[in-house]
């Protein structure tokens, strides 16, 4: 009577510590794991929307405005007439980025521009 005693509070003992352990990985999951693949795929589709002119920051602090950008790296112009050459997952962070609708004129030739514009234009 005793050895069925101690051979059922064991396996409750068993099946609590299974339990916690799930428990456990199930937190790890949605506290580290979950969240820095989600960081993970923000950062890559970032270094794919890459194009001519947007300003970056590098992993390493450097800041430079893109020249031009391939598969695998992007070159920087970090000053005036000096360039550099860095791999995508270099990019931490993009400062400002170009967006293809800035590119447009303001006013097309059909629409008069009215002096105030003009005036500011000039500014």
């Amino acid at each position: 009577m005793l050895l069925a005693e101690n051979a059922s509070q064991g396996g409750g003992n068993l099946l609590t510590t299974v339990g916690m352990f799930a428990l456990l990985f199930g937190a790890m999951y949605f506290l580290f794991i979950r969240p820095q693949s989600k960081r993970r795929k923000e950062a890559e589709q970032m270094q794919k929307q890459l194009g001519a002119g947007d300003e970056i920051i590098t992993i390493g602090g450097l800041y430079g405005t893109v020249v031009s950008a391939d598969d695998e790296s992007v070159t920087l112009e970090i000053s005036p007439g000096v360039n550099a050459r860095y791999a995508r997952q270099a990019v931490a962070r993009v400062l400002t980025q170009t967006a293809p609708e800035a590119a447009e004129v303001d006013h097309p030739a059909d629409e008069p521009v009215s002096p105030i514009q003009e005036s500011k234009k000039k500014i």
